[in-house]
């Protein structure tokens, strides 16, 4: 049976939107393989790592009929992409083994039963569904992504805490030292609804989100979200993404922003990070302070390391508060600043023992809060 005959970059496609989240090495070996499942001239695409499952559905020719095989993604994914864009391919199913053809190149592939692939259940008690545009979410993901913990013990640090609230979609991630929050309005009204996903799931959402797509209308398109008590999916472009949730209760954000800074000074971002590169040069591995010194219309930053060696800089700012050093690890600024896209940033600061506060004065719905730091 010819399972499917189409360009290669069209079955590239569709088998790339899906194997992002395939492991090379797993306990379950059937795990490194994609699922496809044909009904008539449809094909079914449908990876998994038992925590996310990804979906897509695909016109790629080939025989009538229905059947259903698991073959390894990542192989299938290496033959397809050594070949020319606009050759045809044709998959043909032959007992256990899946044959690739392309003009004439020829690969034998072996399968296994698609009966043995787990599935993901779906949760029974998802929420109502509400959408904001791919590149909306892409921009709130890109805002907050960096902050997220790795691998801490409080699990519930690894991944982003999505708040759906009234007419409001709250991104937040913390590692405990720093804190990034993005805001973005929704079309609907929703009842409150706060899920944690996951590290992967996030890495895998931002990989996939377009933030330059349109529909075909030529309007913006959209990603739609659903969230359950133990799992979220996400439907976008031709996909359906359903991953599980991180348990356990994430910090109150709202307590750690702080409301009342007095000292406010606004200057080139890309000047700031420029700075903050030059001085972080000199800090050790270990140690990667700097000390931020605020005076009326100048700041000053600096570095040093058991080495003895030293960096200054001085930046002209428009700033009238008051006096003080301050000190913070240049690896939190600097990913703020890199992962930010604007011209301007706004620093507001209390005193040399208070966090600062990052915000952005074109894009109101973003925060970051660092603490500060022993020097």
């Amino acid at each position: 049976m010819i399972v499917l005959k189409a360009a290669q970059e069209k079955v590239l496609s569709a088998l790339q939107s899906v194997s992002g989240i395939v492991e090379r090495r797993h306990t379950l070996p059937i795990l490194a393989n994609v699922l496809i499942r044909k009904k008539g001239p449809q094909i079914e695409l449908v990876t998994s790592d038992l925590e996310i499952q990804i979906r897509t559905n695909a016109d790629l020719g080939g025989d009538e009929g229905d059947y259903a095989i698991t073959v390894g993604a990542k192989k299938l994914g290496d033959v397809l992409k050594s070949l020319p864009s606009d050759q045809t391919v044709s998959l043909t199913a032959n007992q256990t083994k899946l044959t690739l053809q392309a003009g004439k190149s020829k690969f034998t592939l072996q399968t296994l039963p698609a009966e043995d692939f787990p599935l993901v259940q779906e949760a029974v008690d998802f929420g109502p569904a509400f959408s904001i545009p791919q590149k909306m979410l892409k921009l709130l993901i890109s805002q907050v992504h960096f902050a997220m913990a790795v691998h801490d013990i409080r699990y519930y640090l690894n991944g982003i805490l999505f708040v759906a609230e009234g007419k409001s979609l709250t991104l937040v991630a913390t590692d405990g030292h720093r804190l990034a929050l993005a805001q973005a309005n929704l079309d609907v009204d929703m009842p409150k609804q706060e899920v944690i996903l996951p590290r992967k799931t996030v890495l895998e959402l931002q990989r996939l989100l377009k933030d330059d797509g349109k529909a075909a209308e030529g309007e913006e398109a959209q990603i739609e979200m659903r969230f359950a008590g133990n799992q979220a999916k996400f439907a976008f472009g031709g996909l359906e993404f359903v991953t599980k949730l991180v348990e356990g209760k994430f910090p109150d954000y709202n307590r750690v922003i702080p409301k009342n800074h007095k000292n406010h000074i606004t200057l080139g971002r890309a000047t700031l990070l420029a700075s903050l590169q030059r001085a972080a040069i000199l800090t050790s591995e270990k140690f990667k302070g700097v000390r931020m010194n605020f005076a009326p219309g100048v700041l000053g930053i600096a570095s040093s390391n058991a080495e003895q060696e030293e960096a200054k800089e001085e930046l002209e700012i428009d700033y009238g508060g008051d006096s003080f050093e301050i000190g913070f690890n240049v690896g939190y600024l600097m990913d703020v600043l890199a992962n930010m896209s604007q011209d301007m940033v706004t620093v507001s600061l209390h005193d040399a023992n208070s966090s600062a506060l990052i915000t952005n004065p074109e894009f109101e719905g973003f925060k970051y809060v660092v603490m500060p730091m022993r020097i």
